[in-house]
């Protein structure tokens, strides 16, 4: 098993396909909406919202996703941990990835509420972290956010748990739904 998370690999487990609109939550490097806008090209439907409260980082993914002709990627600029944040519709995407984000949320249930209100009803919500500090390769230690919390977390803003997945040695991921 891969040491880091692999974006590829928890996009094959995530159940996307062409025409789908996704929203990743805290896009960082982007590696999550690209390898997600690759998986869905191919239908004029798709979309991905990458939504970053960081302008520099949504225009290198911006940047990445013109070289590579992912006409699919929208940036959008939100705080998330705000009511309303990512500026998407209710209702409005089939799927929402947080990755490597939970642990720098001041507000972690502000923006689980926020994937609860973009996501149609039995939407996915694909959640993947650090499980430790690793000596500081990951988040600080008091910043980790356990599995198990991200898990009671998900299940008190309403979603369902469905099932865990790979995300490599020194990362925890799984998918609940919206019901």
């Amino acid at each position: 098993m891969n040491t880091f998370s692999d974006p590829q690999n928890i996009v094959e487990q995530g159940d996307f396909f062409p025409g789908q609109e996704v929203a990743d939550f805290g896009v960082g490097s982007g590696a999550y909406t690209m390898a997600i806008a690759r998986k869905i090209a191919g239908d004029p439907k798709s979309r991905v919202f990458a939504i970053d409260v960081q302008r520099d980082l949504l225009d290198r993914v911006a940047s990445e996703a013109e070289n590579e002709h992912l006409d699919s990627v929208n940036v959008v600029w939100g705080d998330l941990e705000t009511q309303g944040g990512s500026r998407l519709k209710d209702a409005s995407v089939s799927a929402v990835v947080i990755a490597n984000t939970l642990f720098q949320l001041e507000d972690k249930k502000a923006v689980l509420k926020e994937a609860w209100r973009v996501l149609r009803s039995d939407g996915r919500l694909i959640i993947v972290d650090w499980s430790e500090s690793f000596g500081n390769i990951g988040p600080k230690e008091d910043h980790v956010v356990t599995e198990a919390t991200a898990k009671t977390l998900t299940e008190e803003t309403g979603f369902i748990f469905d099932r865990n997945l790979k995300a490599g040695e020194h990362h925890y991921g799984f998918m609940s739904r919206k019901n």
